[in-house]
């Protein structure tokens, strides 16, 4: 059923493996992936594709069609590398590396588009294919992403709610994609966390740190004492809620000899469920703000609502098995599983309206963002991966597309559209001073 999309995609491994190696060599922040974007679009091109360019962000699309009535089927690429200054290839200016497989995503894409263009592949589909490569999954560089939102080139910080808001999936019935993970064969747990992204700035008095303190209103002692009273409540948090939790101080102060009167802490709260992560949102935004208050401070928040919690639609996930047995053997394959992963991923938007999947595959080794990520089997991790993302959407699509029309019947998605999805995604943000001193000596607190 899939040898003649798998040895189409074969025919093509020089040219996948040499994207791979390519675009690891350019590594690039999102929303900024221009030469990427450049270096696919013109692999496209040479394959006969006309491309779609998103315009004012990097990133496009182009529609494979069957030339039969069915459903479309979306696969995606992301382009963007991730900050991890300490990586071999990490780029010297920017310190932006491949330390994800992004690179590996992008090269299979190109092997899928590859593929579909050998004559009578397409002959046993019905429906079209889009394949898309979509900027900004990694939720790096918010001043910069602020900056495009501010300015209108943006409204959403990761690429994937950003296309979805731009009316680029609207006629998308499935969604598909795989990442590259360390580990053997393929797996896809049934989902993963969502979160809101936290940035409060704490604002003090600046005094002579030794000369006269008392004078001050110190923003650290106000920041730390916050952080504690956040971890106080860790203890307040439900095992089936997945909540994870992890702050930094971006900014301690100006000089040592001053009392420091601006501190900035950034946080993420993950989990499994918006509701819960708005739930623990408000309680950590309740305790930076009584911490500010008994110094005398201010804080002020800025709260972002991140990537919703994944949903893996439990038909995709056994599609996605059923031709990775064609791979692997059934001890390197885990699909069957109740496992719920705590990282996030914008994925999770798409699945909150589309059915989605995002197994994982094969094919590099070292720590997941770190230093010593390496993609160990480049075939792998590239070619057998394209051969899996197409076997899949000829299931989907062959016999009058009759599997993905199980896949759009049987669908369960949190949401009903992509507004009221919004709507909730953009309650999450929160842009306000959490602490008023009033004129009669109280205090109010904002949270």
């Amino acid at each position: 059923m899939y040898q003649k999309l798998f040895e189409a995609v074969e025919a093509h491994k020089d040219m996948i493996l040499a994207a791979e190696e390519a675009i690891k060599k350019n590594p690039e922040l999102g929303f900024r992936e221009w030469k990427t974007h450049a270096y696919l679009k013109a692999r496209f091109e040479e394959l006969g594709y006309t491309v779609t360019e998103l315009g004012n962000i990097p990133g496009f699309y182009t529609d494979v069609d069957t030339g039969r009535p069915g459903p479309k089927v979306v696969v995606f690429g992301e382009l963007d590398a991730l900050p991890c200054p300490g990586h071999p290839l990490a780029d010297p200016e920017t310190g932006a590396a491949h330390a994800c497989g992004h690179n590996c995503q992008c090269a299979a894409l190109l092997g899928v588009a590859a593929g579909l263009t050998a004559p009578n592949v397409l002959d046993e589909m019905s429906g079209s294919i889009r394949l898309f490569a979509v900027p900004a999954e990694e939720g790096v560089s918010s001043a910069f992403r602020e900056e495009l939102k501010k300015n209108g080139t943006v409204r959403y910080f990761a690429g994937k709610p950003e296309v979805l808001y731009r009316g680029l999936l609207d006629d998308v019935d499935i969604a598909l994609m795989v990442h590259q993970k360390e580990t053997k064969g393929m797996s896809c747990p049934k989902g993963s966390n969502g979160n809101v992204r936290k940035k409060a700035t704490f604002i003090g008095k600046s005094a002579h740190a030794g000369g006269a303190p008392h004078k001050g209103l110190n923003a650290l002692y106000a920041a730390s004492n916050a952080l504690a009273a956040a971890n106080a409540i860790r203890e307040t948090f439900r095992e089936q809620d997945k909540i994870r939790m992890h702050p930094i101080i971006t900014k301690g102060g100006n000089v040592v000899n001053a009392i420091p009167d601006e501190v900035v802490v950034e946080n993420m709260i993950r989990g499994a469920a918006y509701g819960t992560i708005c739930d623990i949102s408000h309680k950590i935004n309740r305790a930076y703000a009584g911490c500010a208050a008994a110094m005398g401070c201010q804080v002020h928040f800025q709260d972002l609502g991140g990537s919703a919690p994944r949903y893996n639609d439990e038909n995709l996930r056994q599609a996605f098995k059923t031709v990775a047995k064609e791979f692997y053997s059934e001890n390197e394959l885990d699909f069957d599983n109740n496992n719920w992963g705590p990282a996030c991923s914008d994925m999770g938007d798409i699945s909150s309206v589309i059915p989605a999947v995002h197994p994982f595959i094969a094919g590099v080794s070292g720590t997941g963002h770190g230093v010593d990520y390496v993609v160990s089997d480049p075939y792998t991790a590239c070619v057998i991966c394209a051969k899996v993302i197409s076997g899949v959407t000829k299931l989907l699509l062959c016999d009058d597309a009759a599997y993905a029309k199980k896949v759009i019947a049987e669908k369960k998605l949190p949401y009903a559209s992509k507004e009221e999805f919004f709507k909730v995604k953009d309650a999450l943000n929160f842009d306000q001073d959490g602490v008023f001193y009033n004129e009669d000596g109280t205090v109010t607190l904002n949270f």
